[in-house]
């Protein structure tokens, strides 16, 4: 079954990175250009050990051609994916500020300025940009403070954070940063990767970087879905709205099976939930596409989707210049048109408010 060709679509998760800290220069102020100029102090080439260089997930070809992933400039991101694909609406996600050192002040100045990047660099050269902010996570006030900063700027879309935390995102301590983006009609977008000196997993650190790479983007989303759903984030904040950033999707049918199963003998631990969790998580969670862990049999594959109710919370991602296969393709194929529709241009329309 061949896959219908992406033209026009919303794409909610393109990727972009400054080349080196002179790209955020202008954006430092004196204190910080001389801390991470006169120190040396250089960007992960592997975005902390999430994209190996030879890695075959890590670049499509399109962007190895290229020799620079993620694309550094507008033009670069033009030529290998805006016009080539025609797309209506990209996203841009810059996850350089996930993996930071334990600094609260040298995180909050670092993605003040990957903001102030993204604003200047990307948003006023093409109209067809949108993009995430990143906030620091050591610092609840310097979240909140950037949020208030920035977070009425009509290209930021979404408040980005990591899926790798020293605490989960549902915590009541983290409140107050999902209450600032409710509060001015902005998306949580919940990336996969994250501080790279956390285990990733509760029974301790991995051994490979298969064994990371699927916690990163499978396991430790699931903890996050079920802390935001059960500490009452969604009660308190009914307005809120989430996506699911490069995490996969096939998981969640199961989890929220259990979920729905066990939550009311539990009921004294969650007493904000009056309703299954899988109602709660069809209110508030959109999935992106990419990565699609789905079967080669196209039966298959239908049955998957349909246990998700695909057409119904999925946002298309290309997730570039990261690459995860045909998996997306067989993903379109299975699809009805309307349901096809709705997953590349519909769904991310109603979520994040795109005009049309």
């Amino acid at each position: 079954m061949t896959a219908p060709t992406v033209v026009g679509a919303i794409d909610i998760d393109v990727h972009c990175a400054p080349a080196s800290f002179l790209d955020l220069e202008p954006y430092l102020d004196e204190y910080w250009r001389g801390y991470v100029l006169d120190a040396g102090m250089s960007f992960s080439p592997t975005q902390g050990g999430a994209y190996p260089p030879l890695a075959p997930t890590s670049a499509t070809p399109v962007a190895r051609a290229a020799g620079t992933f993620p694309p550094h400039t507008v033009d670069e991101l033009r030529a290998q994916l805006l016009d080539p694909h025609a797309l209506h609406i990209a996203v841009l996600n810059c996850t350089t500020s996930f993996h930071c050192n334990r600094n609260p002040y040298y995180e909050a100045a670092l993605t003040r300025a990957v903001n102030d990047w993204l604003i200047e660099e990307w948003l006023g050269r093409d109209d067809r940009l949108r993009a995430s902010m990143v906030v620091p996570t050591l610092d609840t006030n310097a979240a909140v403070a950037e949020i208030e900063r920035i977070g009425d700027h009509p290209g930021i879309v979404q408040v980005l954070l990591p899926t790798r935390t020293d605490t989960p995102w549902g915590n009541v301590s983290h409140r107050p940063i999902l209450r600032a983006a409710a509060q001015r009609g902005l998306v949580v977008g919940l990336h996969a990767w994250g501080r790279v000196g956390n285990a990733p997993i509760s029974s301790g650190f991995t051994h490979t970087y298969l064994e990371d790479y699927l916690s990163n983007s499978q396991v430790i989303v699931q903890a996050q879905v079920t802390s935001l759903a059960t500490e009452g984030v969604f009660a308190q904040l009914p307005d809120l709205r989430v996506a699911l950033l490069e995490c996969g999707f096939s998981w969640l049918p199961t989890l929220l099976w259990r979920f729905d199963k066990d939550w009311k003998g539990v009921w004294r631990e969650v007493p904000w939930l009056d309703r299954k969790a899988s109602e709660v998580v069809r209110d508030h969670i959109r999935l992106s596409t990419a990565p699609a862990h789905l079967p080669h049999d196209p039966v298959q594959v239908r049955e998957a989707l349909d246990l998700l109710d695909a057409g119904a919370v999925l946002m298309h991602a290309s997730d570039f210049p990261h690459d995860h296969g045909d998996a997306g393709g067989r993903l379109l194929a299975a699809l009805t048109d309307a349901e096809r529709d709705a997953v590349l241009r519909g769904n991310a329309l109603e979520w994040y408010g795109f005009d049309r």
